[in-house]
Protein backbone atom coordinates (compact mmCIF):
# COMPACT_ATOMS: atom_id res chain seq x y z
CA UNK A 1 0.00 0.00 0.00
CA UNK A 2 1.37 3.37 -1.00
CA UNK A 3 0.70 6.29 1.37
CA UNK A 4 0.51 9.75 -0.21
CA UNK A 5 0.75 12.85 2.01
CA UNK A 6 -1.62 15.77 1.41
CA UNK A 7 -1.20 19.43 2.41
CA UNK A 8 -3.14 18.69 5.63
CA UNK A 9 -1.17 16.76 8.26
CA UNK A 10 -2.67 13.34 8.87
CA UNK A 11 -5.00 13.40 5.85
CA UNK A 12 -3.58 10.66 3.64
CA UNK A 13 -4.38 9.08 0.31
CA UNK A 14 -4.00 5.31 0.48
CA UNK A 15 -3.28 3.66 -2.87
CA UNK A 16 -3.21 -0.12 -3.22
CA UNK A 17 -0.12 -1.56 -4.91
CA UNK A 18 -1.33 -4.51 -6.92
CA UNK A 19 0.52 -7.78 -7.36
CA UNK A 20 -0.74 -9.17 -10.66
CA UNK A 21 -0.90 -12.66 -12.06
CA UNK A 22 -3.08 -14.62 -14.49
CA UNK A 23 -6.07 -14.48 -12.12
CA UNK A 24 -6.05 -10.69 -11.74
CA UNK A 25 -4.43 -8.95 -8.80
CA UNK A 26 -4.16 -8.81 -5.03
CA UNK A 27 -3.53 -5.58 -3.10
CA UNK A 28 -3.42 -4.46 0.53
CA UNK A 29 -5.93 -1.70 1.28
CA UNK A 30 -5.34 -1.35 5.02
CA UNK A 31 -2.16 -1.44 7.10
CA UNK A 32 -2.83 -0.98 10.81
CA UNK A 33 0.83 -1.16 11.85
CA UNK A 34 1.96 1.18 9.06
CA UNK A 35 -0.60 3.81 10.05
CA UNK A 36 0.20 3.44 13.75
CA UNK A 37 3.89 3.93 12.93
CA UNK A 38 2.86 7.34 11.54
CA UNK A 39 1.15 8.17 14.85
CA UNK A 40 -2.35 7.74 13.41
CA UNK A 41 -5.41 6.01 14.85
CA UNK A 42 -5.68 2.70 13.02
CA UNK A 43 -8.47 1.18 15.11
CA UNK A 44 -11.64 0.13 13.35
CA UNK A 45 -14.69 -0.02 15.61
CA UNK A 46 -17.34 0.16 12.88
CA UNK A 47 -17.64 -0.19 9.13
CA UNK A 48 -20.48 1.34 7.15
CA UNK A 49 -21.63 1.81 3.56
CA UNK A 50 -23.57 4.60 1.89
CA UNK A 51 -25.26 4.06 -1.46
CA UNK A 52 -26.17 7.12 -3.49
CA UNK A 53 -28.74 6.85 -6.25
CA UNK A 54 -27.91 9.88 -8.39
CA UNK A 55 -24.93 11.91 -9.52
CA UNK A 56 -24.76 15.21 -7.66
CA UNK A 57 -25.65 13.80 -4.23
CA UNK A 58 -23.80 15.56 -1.44
CA UNK A 59 -23.21 14.12 2.02
CA UNK A 60 -21.50 16.14 4.74
CA UNK A 61 -19.54 17.85 6.06
CA UNK A 62 -19.68 15.63 9.18
CA UNK A 63 -17.55 14.93 12.25
CA UNK A 64 -17.94 13.85 15.86
CA UNK A 65 -16.98 16.16 18.70
CA UNK A 66 -14.48 15.06 21.36
CA UNK A 67 -14.36 12.92 23.39
CA UNK A 68 -16.03 10.84 20.65
CA UNK A 69 -14.03 12.24 17.73
CA UNK A 70 -13.33 9.76 14.99
CA UNK A 71 -10.72 8.89 12.44
CA UNK A 72 -12.08 7.29 9.31
CA UNK A 73 -10.99 5.79 6.05
CA UNK A 74 -13.29 6.25 3.08
CA UNK A 75 -13.30 4.26 -0.18
CA UNK A 76 -15.60 4.29 -3.18
CA UNK A 77 -16.43 0.71 -4.21
CA UNK A 78 -18.90 1.57 -7.00
CA UNK A 79 -18.96 4.69 -9.16
CA UNK A 80 -17.03 7.90 -8.49
CA UNK A 81 -17.06 10.53 -5.70
CA UNK A 82 -15.19 13.75 -4.92
CA UNK A 83 -14.17 13.18 -1.31
CA UNK A 84 -13.26 16.13 0.94
CA UNK A 85 -11.55 16.43 4.33
CA UNK A 86 -11.62 19.78 6.18
CA UNK A 87 -9.21 20.58 9.01
CA UNK A 88 -11.14 21.80 12.07
CA UNK A 89 -8.32 21.25 14.58
CA UNK A 90 -7.88 24.42 16.64
CA UNK A 91 -4.27 25.57 16.50
CA UNK A 92 -3.49 23.62 13.33
CA UNK A 93 -1.55 25.53 10.69
CA UNK A 94 -4.07 24.25 8.17
CA UNK A 95 -7.21 25.17 10.16
CA UNK A 96 -10.17 25.55 7.74
CA UNK A 97 -8.17 24.25 4.75
CA UNK A 98 -9.58 21.39 2.72
CA UNK A 99 -8.29 18.57 0.55
CA UNK A 100 -10.37 17.00 -2.23
CA UNK A 101 -9.60 13.65 -3.86
CA UNK A 102 -11.42 11.66 -6.51
CA UNK A 103 -12.19 8.19 -5.21
CA UNK A 104 -13.57 5.56 -7.55
CA UNK A 105 -14.08 1.87 -8.01
CA UNK A 106 -11.45 1.99 -10.76
CA UNK A 107 -8.68 3.91 -8.94
CA UNK A 108 -9.33 2.02 -5.66
CA UNK A 109 -7.92 4.87 -3.57
CA UNK A 110 -8.96 5.54 0.00
CA UNK A 111 -8.79 8.75 2.00
CA UNK A 112 -7.70 8.59 5.64
CA UNK A 113 -9.29 11.41 7.67
CA UNK A 114 -7.84 11.94 11.16
CA UNK A 115 -9.52 13.07 14.37
CA UNK A 116 -10.56 16.72 14.22
CA UNK A 117 -11.35 16.85 10.52
CA UNK A 118 -14.78 17.03 8.92
CA UNK A 119 -15.65 14.83 5.96
CA UNK A 120 -18.04 14.99 3.05
CA UNK A 121 -18.36 13.98 -0.58
CA UNK A 122 -20.19 14.70 -3.81
CA UNK A 123 -21.12 11.84 -6.11
CA UNK A 124 -19.83 12.19 -9.67
CA UNK A 125 -21.75 9.18 -10.97
CA UNK A 126 -25.11 7.51 -10.45
CA UNK A 127 -25.03 4.53 -8.11
CA UNK A 128 -21.94 5.55 -6.14
CA UNK A 129 -21.31 3.38 -3.09
CA UNK A 130 -18.95 4.51 -0.35
CA UNK A 131 -17.37 2.29 2.30
CA UNK A 132 -16.27 3.71 5.66
CA UNK A 133 -13.97 2.27 8.33
CA UNK A 134 -14.46 4.28 11.52
CA UNK A 135 -12.30 4.30 14.67
CA UNK A 136 -15.09 4.76 17.23
CA UNK A 137 -18.78 3.86 17.41
CA UNK A 138 -21.29 6.42 16.20
CA UNK A 139 -22.32 8.70 19.08
CA UNK A 140 -25.40 10.72 18.01
CA UNK A 141 -24.99 13.34 20.77
CA UNK A 142 -21.48 14.12 19.47
CA UNK A 143 -22.44 14.34 15.80
CA UNK A 144 -21.66 17.74 14.31
CA UNK A 145 -21.30 19.30 10.89
CA UNK A 146 -20.37 22.32 8.86
CA UNK A 147 -22.32 23.49 5.83
CA UNK A 148 -20.93 22.20 2.54
CA UNK A 149 -20.92 25.67 0.95
CA UNK A 150 -19.48 27.63 3.88
CA UNK A 151 -17.76 30.70 2.36
CA UNK A 152 -14.91 30.47 4.88
CA UNK A 153 -13.98 27.06 3.47
CA UNK A 154 -14.65 27.92 -0.20
CA UNK A 155 -14.60 24.26 -1.22
CA UNK A 156 -14.39 23.85 -4.99
CA UNK A 157 -16.96 21.14 -5.65
CA UNK A 158 -16.46 19.81 -9.20
CA UNK A 159 -20.16 19.44 -10.06
CA UNK A 160 -23.54 20.86 -9.15
CA UNK A 161 -25.26 19.63 -5.99
CA UNK A 162 -28.54 18.02 -7.06
CA UNK A 163 -29.52 16.12 -3.93
CA UNK A 164 -28.77 16.87 -0.27
CA UNK A 165 -30.58 15.96 2.94
CA UNK A 166 -32.50 18.63 4.83
CA UNK A 167 -30.18 17.99 7.78
CA UNK A 168 -27.00 18.58 5.74
CA UNK A 169 -28.48 21.64 3.99
CA UNK A 170 -29.17 23.18 7.42
CA UNK A 171 -25.74 22.54 8.97
CA UNK A 172 -24.25 25.68 10.50
CA UNK A 173 -21.64 27.94 8.99
CA UNK A 174 -18.32 28.16 10.82
CA UNK A 175 -18.26 30.62 13.69
CA UNK A 176 -15.18 32.79 13.40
Amino acid sequence: MRVVETPIAGVLILEPEATRDARGFFARTWDRDGLRARGLDADVAQASIAWNEVRGTLRGLHYQEAPHSEAKTVSCVAGVVWDVAVDLRLGAQTLHRWVGVELSASNRRSLYIPHGCAHGYLTLSDGAEVHYQISVPYHPESARGVRWNDPTLAIEWPAQVIRISDLDAALPLLEL
